[in-house]
């Protein structure tokens, strides 16, 4: 397939009617130039009013094409791990970190994370009740426990407050996860974890762009991971990213990640058991691409941010994801937090917009709440401790966020979802004279 220079290739990651079943969807859009200049009315999408409006999806042009197209005809023998190699530099400069880890997944990388710090069994991790269960899914491979944590009200990310009243004397480290592109208060996490010596994992697998105090997404922590996901804002198709400053863990991860070899060791000389992590060279190369074009890539995202604020910040009863003074949200997933003065179900209601064409996600379920973690108690134990994780589940939607949205999309989603809300029947405050 041949594809012109400046084209995006959106992929629809949503929920699909069942008529339609869930299938994804390529939508290839002849969408122009993807220079950071030229206004608001670049990538506009041919989507609105017509078509579905997906809720995720990336920007791919000719450059990533033909950084993959190089990478499959070159990367063997001798340049077997070039691009590897261009990739993990090019991301450490841009974190400003030492080291940087190429892997097949963000999961591998919150593995590797923990594996080498040395979690195990009898020990526990304080992880957010708000995040996927990739986020806690690696404490139970290493055979320990997870601890649900609260959200702050604000940010939707880790309470400090709540982090400080779930610590035990065998609490090991805490995952601090960078929700839908905003960051928690990272000086507040360091204040209750650094006089007791407790290293956090910050999950940054939403949040590349997005900053807190100066610094990026991913370099606040101990050690940091990244999801290249096909949904997220820096795609690999799939992939993830372990980055640190600590020498040892990131010599402890080497080994880790390929069978438990040692490279300064004998060569297939395996002296434990240990896990096979590995980035393809495709994958790298279309990474250093899109790293290459980072900026213009959350400039989109949050360009695409601000017609939501325009259309939504200011209707009584409804919140959009929140930028606290001295941070920089990467707003991966822009998020409707809708008061309970409506009377409209977040199911009903997004069950009315996919009617529209309109894909939208739920809000995560608290962790503790799923069925897979039903062994620690589940709600009936969890939601006394954690009651803003579960308030915010009920609550609030992702709205359509794909790299390929319009303008025109936005004001469709914002539209549709003002007149669901006009239906409830509830007061709707300012919602009613600014529906289009």
């Amino acid at each position: 397939m041949k594809v012109a220079a400046g084209t995006t290739i959106g992929l629809s990651l949503g929920r699909r009617p069942a008529d339609e079943g869930f299938r994804n969807r390529l939508h290839l859009l002849d969408c122009g130039s993807h220079s950071s200049s030229g206004g608001s009315n670049r990538l506009e999408s041919k989507l609105a009013g017509r078509g579905r409006i997906p809720i995720a999806g990336p920007s791919i042009t000719k450059k990533e094409i033909e950084y993959v197209a190089d990478a499959v005809s070159r990367c063997w023998y001798q340049d077997a791990n070039l691009y590897h190699e261009k990739f993990q530099r090019a991301f450490a400069a841009y974190l400003g970190v030492k080291h940087a880890t190429p892997l097949p997944s963000c999961t591998a990388a919150i593995h590797l994370a923990l594996a080498g710090l040395g979690i195990g069994p009898s020990d526990e991790v304080i992880v957010p009740e708000s995040t996927w269960i990739a986020s806690a899914a690696p404490i139970n491979y290493l055979g320990a426990t997870p601890v649900f944590a609260d959200v702050d009200e604000e940010t939707w990310c880790l309470s400090a407050q709540s982090l400080a009243q779930h610590l035990t004397p065998r609490t090991k480290a805490v995952i601090a996860v960078d929700l839908y592109g905003g960051v928690p208060d990272y000086d507040a996490l360091r204040a209750v974890c650094g006089p007791r010596g407790i290293p956090i994992v910050e999950d940054a697998a939403e949040a590349i762009g997005a900053e807190f105090g100066g610094k990026r997404a991913g370099s606040l922590g101990d050690l940091g991971v990244f999801s290249f996901h096909g949904s997220k804002t820096l795609t690999t198709g799939e992939g993830g990213m372990l980055v640190t400053d600590r020498d040892d863990i990131s010599r402890r991860v080497t080994v880790l990640q390929d069978h438990g070899q040692d490279p300064t060791d004998r060569l297939y000389f395996n002296r434990e058991i240990a896990f096979k992590y590995r980035m393809s060279s495709m994958q790298a190369a279309l990474g250093l691409a899109q790293l290459e074009r980072i900026d213009e890539l959350v400039a989109r995202k949050r360009e695409i941010f601000s017609w939501y604020w325009q259309e939504l910040g200011e209707v009584d009863g409804l919140k959009l994801n929140r930028e606290p003074p001295g941070t920089k949200n990467g707003y991966w997933m822009v998020t409707v937090v809708i008061d309970d003065s409506f009377a409209l179900p977040k199911v009903a209601l997004m069950e009315a917009l996919a009617a529209e064409g309109i894909d939208t996600r739920p809000f995560f379920y608290p962790l503790s709440s799923l069925p897979a973690y039903g062994f620690l108690g589940g709600e009936a134990k969890w939601l006394p401790e954690n009651p803003i994780a579960y308030r915010l589940s009920r609550q609030a939607i992702n709205l359509p966020s794909a790299l390929n949205l319009g303008r025109d999309d936005v004001l469709r989603v914002c539209s549709s979802l003002k007149a669901q809300l006009v239906r409830s029947k509830k007061p709707m405050g300012r919602v009613a004279a600014s529906h289009r």
